[in-house]
């Protein structure tokens, strides 16, 4: 992991220092009320940012209320804030057969793509940041994930998603 997200040796920098990757604060609820609402959400990322942690993840047995869900990019702004029902997690999706392989791209690996095939990032194919297996993966706006596929004509190939 240090070595995708850290920077490449160079010759004035032949040992780069390793990228500070941060704390994640993991919150199972218990016995929430009958949803999770604006406030819990407002302290959970009140927490997060007072305590330094990079990200928080909220795992709670029943959903969040609609306004909840809309206040998450507001309230996040200086973390990243996850919020998931435990329903979703009881089986993992990305060792389902109909699952094909994701793999998140370096910036490098990126850049390359784009240059091999000449293409924009508006040109990509799209994968959405609600999308199970974006939400598994912590993938970000922007993000581009490889995706390899069995075929039966092909054997196997690799298709990229862009995250919107």
């Amino acid at each position: 992991m240090i070595r995708k997200y850290a920077d490449p040796p160079t010759p004035e920098n032949p040992h780069p220092s390793a990228p500070e990757i941060g704390a994640i604060w993991v919150e199972f609820l218990v016995n929430p009320e009958s949803s999770i609402g604006v406030k819990h959400l407002r302290t959970f990322a009140h927490h997060l940012t007072s305590n330094n942690f990079k990200a928080g993840i909220l795992i709670s047995p029943v959903a969040p209320s609609g306004p909840a869900l809309k206040i998450i990019p507001a309230v996040a702004s200086e973390t990243k804030l996850e919020v998931f029902v435990e329903q979703d997690l009881l089986v993992n999706i990305t060792h389902h057969e109909l699952v094909p392989t994701h793999i998140l791209l370096s910036k490098e690996e990126r850049q390359k793509l784009l240059q091999r095939y000449r293409l924009k990032d508006t040109q990509l194919p799209r994968i959405q940041v609600g999308d199970p297996v974006s939400r598994y993966l912590g993938l970000k706006r922007g993000q581009v994930v490889k995706i390899i596929r069995n075929s039966e004509t092909a054997g196997r190939y690799a298709s990229y998603r862009l995250c919107v």
